[in-house]
């Protein structure tokens, strides 16, 4: 009993002594000296994990809580005004495309990429948020709607800052059975579709609906429809608009046992406004002389994922899911060439401290299965647009391999590697060579 008493006693002046620490050590210090004191007693075995975790937790509240104080003093907002976050991150890039086809040159660049945005929380349910980001305009157009790296170029010159997201959304409904929200503006697109869909930087512009029924613990259906404008014609009273809507069902039959099953369609509607694409960034589809869709663009996609999990594995931190995963996509606004499919395995899953992720996909995009100016423009290949003369270039009739490896160093770096090696489906210069091999090398900093 004097033992129990004895040790009993220590913890609590330990627990006094991280309390005190907490207290007098600095904001920008506190958090990672007591965290590391705190590992420290938990591996002598002073403290349970528990305990340790109950007192990391503390300290990070209350350093929050001091920042939003500070802030609040210093800019003050409305009584109705909740909450805010600032996020963004800072990724750093080495990027490599070459290709076996003589006229192709080929490509060393270093790049980066900076997003910063403010989520501001409101009562009655409602939300504003926006994103700035960087994009590369040195072709003198606009930034690409796809991506957001700037090129090391043009001799340390200044470069430009976008608006990558600007948005309005109200959440009327939120219990334990639904929750339903609605979105306006500039968005993340809201479908839960895989990069062969949409390119994973392209943030549309228009409404959204989302909305998720839980049948129970283990399973749930989610429904996402959506409205894009895809341009404005001061000509026309019929502008290109882009419509969506799909439906997924998530279940959790075992605790390491999980699938998704998703069913989703897409329209765009009043091509004929378009006698040009207002970004040519992609390739691959079935156009007009004038630049102009000759096939309408109306897929079906249908995909499906089975996780399972593990307790652990060697040099991995927590419990390691394995992904089998698959999408298929038929246009049957198209004759012929109209179909795309995917499918894949992700070993692991990046994110956390001391935790990485490992996939390989094989991928094959028929060049009007859908258009080629949303999908994913790093999945390249050699586009010859004479028999001696090509480029590099995402969009559709490709065809090829993706391997992706990430690593978290810690929660807010991630190191990865991605190699493409595509090549086209059909290739109208069978004397040119159109295969592609497009590698990156990133480290990313996120906040």
């Amino acid at each position: 009993m004097k033992k129990i008493n004895k040790l009993n006693y220590s913890k609590a002046a330990l627990f006094a002594g991280a309390a005190a620490l907490m207290a007098l050590t600095p904001n920008t210090h506190a958090q990672s000296s007591v965290d590391a004191l705190l590992n420290k007693l938990e591996q002598k075995g002073v403290l349970t994990v528990d305990e340790a975790q109950a007192l990391k937790t503390e300290n990070r509240q209350d350093a929050t809580n001091d920042f939003n104080t500070a802030f609040n003093s210093k800019f003050p907002m409305p009584d109705w005004v909740t909450g805010y976050k600032l996020s963004g991150d800072f990724r750093g890039r080495f990027d490599d495309m070459n290709s076996h086809n003589a006229a192709v040159i080929d490509r060393e660049r270093l790049r980066y990429r900076l997003r910063v945005g403010l989520q501001v929380n409101m009562k009655d349910d409602l939300e504003v948020g926006f994103r700035l980001a960087s994009g590369d305009n040195s072709q003198g157009n606009p930034s690409s709607p796809l991506s957001n790296n700037q090129t090391m170029a043009g001799d340390g010159s200044k470069k430009l800052l976008y608006i990558d997201t600007a948005y309005g959304k109200w959440t009327p409904i939120h219990n334990d059975d639904w929750k339903l929200a609605a979105t306006i503006g500039k968005m993340v697109q809201p479908f839960d579709a895989s990069y062969m869909v949409f390119d994973p930087d392209y943030t549309p512009e228009g409404g959204a609906l989302q909305a998720t029924y839980k049948f129970n613990d283990s399973q749930s259906l989610r429904f996402n429809a959506a409205a894009f404008v895809l341009d404005e014609i001061k000509a026309s009273a019929r502008d290109p608009f882009m419509y969506g809507g799909q439906v997924l069902w998530d279940s959790k039959w075992t605790p390491k046992i999980g699938t998704t099953l998703g069913i989703s369609a897409y329209d765009i509607v009043n091509k004929e406004g378009f006698t040009a694409t207002p970004y040519d960034t992609n390739l691959g589809n079935t156009t007009n002389t004038l630049g102009g869709f000759v096939y309408n663009y109306n897929p079906v996609v249908v995909s499906g994922s089975v996780t399972y999990t593990l307790d652990s594995f060697p040099l991995y931190t927590g419990a390691f899911p394995i992904k089998l995963a698959g999408e298929y996509m038929n246009n049957p606004g198209a004759p012929s060439n109209n179909e795309g499919w995917w499918a894949g395995v992700t070993f692991g899953k990046s994110g956390k401290k001391g935790t990485w992720d490992l996939s390989y996909r094989y991928q094959r995009l028929e060049a009007d299965a859908w258009w080629d100016q949303v999908v994913d423009d790093d999945n390249a290949a050699a586009f010859p647009t004479s028999a001696t003369a090509a480029g590099l270039a995402g969009g559709t009739n490709i065809k090829g391999h993706l391997i992706k490896l990430n690593y978290s160093v810690f929660d807010s770096l991630t190191l990865s590697f991605t190699c493409y090696v595509n090549d086209l489906i059909n290739n109208p210069y069978p004397t040119a060579k159109t295969d592609a091999l497009h590698a990156m090398a990133d480290i990313m900093w996120k906040f």
